[in-house]
């Protein structure tokens, strides 16, 4: 199912619109510019699917990083550890939150 106020906040940025609910025909149109049609959105919706997860995978990584492995860099970095732990604990994050397939 389309999410249609997802769809138009990704791919209308600055278009004036109101939805009630969560189905097309709820939508007023506010803007100047021509409505999209409900094809138009339905047919967006999967790659602002695909990238809002791709953007969540992102940010988990980059807490994951903070937390697990980028200690480990500096003390590669610090001559206090190896680079062998720091890729093993880079790889263990990208484990743990791979990205999405594609559309």
């Amino acid at each position: 199912m389309t999410d249609y106020a997802a769809v138009l906040n990704a791919k209308y940025p600055g278009a004036q619109w109101a939805l009630d609910g969560d189905n097309y025909s709820g939508l007023t149109w506010l803007s100047d510019t021509p409505k999209p049609t409900q094809a138009e959105l339905d047919a967006q919706w999967p790659q602002v699917h695909y990238d809002n997860q791709y953007a969540a995978v992102e940010a988990a990584r980059r807490t994951a990083y903070e937390q697990q492995s980028d200690g480990l860099f500096f003390e590669w970095q610090r001559g206090d550890g190896t680079e062998a732990a720091w890729r093993a604990a880079v790889a263990a994050v990208k484990a743990a939150h791979p990205y999405p397939p594609a559309p």
